[in-house]
C-alpha cells in the first residue's frame, strides 16, 4: 500500500522504513479490490515472440495491462487468460505480468509462463539489465540534442491519479532522452528508461516543460494548444484529436531468456495513428521552410 501511494505520515508518502513516533498521524486510504474472478476474454493478441516459458506481446493504446478499480475487463490479463486456456485468474490478479505501460502508452511487454521465469524477468528489471527504448512526440524544441532528467516522483499533491515530480518522499527516478527530429513547435524523441517509475517519462517531460503530445492529464493537449492563434491552434487540436490517447510507444525490449540463456531483442514501429501524426508533422515543417 506504501508503494502504490496509499499511507501517509504526516501527510506525505512515508518510506517502508521509516521510524515513526506516538504523536505522528498516520493515514491509511483503503481502495476497493477487483474480484478474484477475473475471466477469460477472446482479446486478439499481437504477438512478436512466443515459446514454452515466455511471450512478448504488443500492446496497444487504450489498453489496461492488469484489472484495477474500474478495468476489471478488457485488459491484458483478460486476454492472456484466454491464450493461456485458462476460464479465470482466481487468485492470481497479474498471470504473467512482468511490469506494465500505462493504458495510453503502446508497445512491448514481456509475459513470464511460470513463476520461476517470472522472478529470474523481475530480477533482470530491478538489477537494469532490461534494454527498454521509448519514442515520443513532445511539446516544444529541445535545445540539447541528448539529455538526462533525474528526479523524485511522487503522488501528485493535488490529484491522487497523478504523479509529479517532488522534494520528499518520492523515488529516485531517471530518464535519458535523444532528439531525433525536431518540427515547428514539437520534437520526436528517443527515451531510455533507467528507473521504472510509474507515467516516470511523461512526468519526467512535462517537469521538463516538453509534455507528450496529446497527455491532456501532464499538460500536453489542450492546455498548450489554448495559446495558439486560429489556423495553428486547428492543425494541433485536429492532430491531437487523432490520437486514441497520446503520442508515447514503448518501441524496443531487450533482455536475457531465464532459461535459454540468450539475449532476445524485438521492436515494434509506433501505431498508425502515431505514424500519422509524425507524417503530418514532418509536412508541416517542410511547408514552413518552402515559406521561408
Amino acid at each position: 500500500m506504501i508503494d502504490s501511494g496509499l499511507v501517509f505520515l504526516d501527510g506525505e508518502i512515508p518510506r517502508k522504513s521509516q521510524k515513526i513516533s506516538g504523536d505522528q498521524l498516520i493515514e491509511i486510504h483503503f481502495r476497493e479490490q477487483p474480484p478474484s474472478d477475473i475471466l477469460a476474454e477472446a482479446i486478439a493478441l499481437d504477438i512478436y515472440y512466443e515459446d514454452a516459458h515466455l511471450l512478448v506481446v504488443n500492446k496497444p493504446s487504450g489498453m489496461v495491462t492488469h484489472p484495477a478499480h474500474g478495468n476489471f475487463s478488457g485488459t491484458l490479463v483478460n486476454a492472456l487468460l484466454h491464450h493461456f486456456g485458462q476460464a479465470n485468474a482466481g487468485h492470481n490478479m497479474r498471470p504473467g505480468i512482468v511490469h506494465r505501460l500505462d493504458k495510453g502508452t503502446s508497445g512491448l511487454l514481456v509475459i513470464a509462463k511460470n513463476d520461476y521465469v517470472h522472478r529470474k524477468l523481475t530480477d533482470q528489471f530491478a538489477a537494469r539489465e532490461v534494454k527498454r527504448e521509448y519514442r515520443a512526440v513532445v511539446w516544444g524544441k529541445i535545445r540539447a540534442n541528448e539529455g538526462m532528467i533525474e528526479t523524485q516522483l511522487g503522488r501528485h499533491p493535488g490529484d491522487r491519479k497523478r504523479f509529479a515530480v517532488v522534494r520528499k518522499g518520492g523515488k529516485h527516478a531517471v530518464t535519458t532522452y535523444q532528439v531525433i527530429e525536431t518540427f515547428r513547435d514539437t520534437s520526436y524523441l528517443a527515451l531510455h528508461l533507467k528507473t521504472g517509475r510509474t507515467h516516470q517519462i511523461r512526468v519526467h517531460l512535462q517537469h521538463q516543460g516538453n509534455p507528450v503530445f496529446g497527455d491532456d492529464s501532464y499538460g500536453g493537449k489542450m492546455k498548450r494548444i489554448s495559446g495558439y492563434p486560429g489556423a495553428k491552434k486547428k492543425f494541433y487540436t485536429d492532430l491531437v484529436n487523432s490520437l486514441d490517447y497520446f503520442a508515447l510507444h514503448a518501441r524496443t525490449l531487450g533482455f536475457v531468456h531465464p532459461i535459454e540463456k540468450k539475449t532476445l531483442e524485438f521492436e515494434a514501429d509506433p501505431p498508425r495513428k502515431f505514424l500519422n501524426v509524425l507524417n503530418k508533422l514532418r509536412m508541416d515543417a517542410n511547408s514552413m521552410l518552402d515559406n521561408n
